[in-house]
């Protein structure tokens, strides 16, 4: 005779796409560097674009999306 017990557990809940987005409020990011610039990301084919200085170049950077 089989002792085990099997629990019929319901999957969670899936989240629809408002509470997901209400569910991703504003973070707040601490970043220490040299230089801060605020631009538009710009259309470029099928990605977004931005453009820095070229004393950039070969430098390490992070993107913050602000809105």
């Amino acid at each position: 005779m089989d002792m085990t017990q099997k629990t019929d557990n319901p999957p969670p809940e899936k989240e629809d796409a408002s509470s997901a987005q209400e569910m991703r409020r504003k973070a707040k990011f601490e970043v220490y560097g040299e230089e801060m610039i605020e631009k538009e990301v710009k259309q470029s084919g099928n990605s977004g674009r931005v453009y820095l200085p070229p004393e950039w170049v070969g430098k390490n950077v992070k993107i913050i999306r602000i809105d």
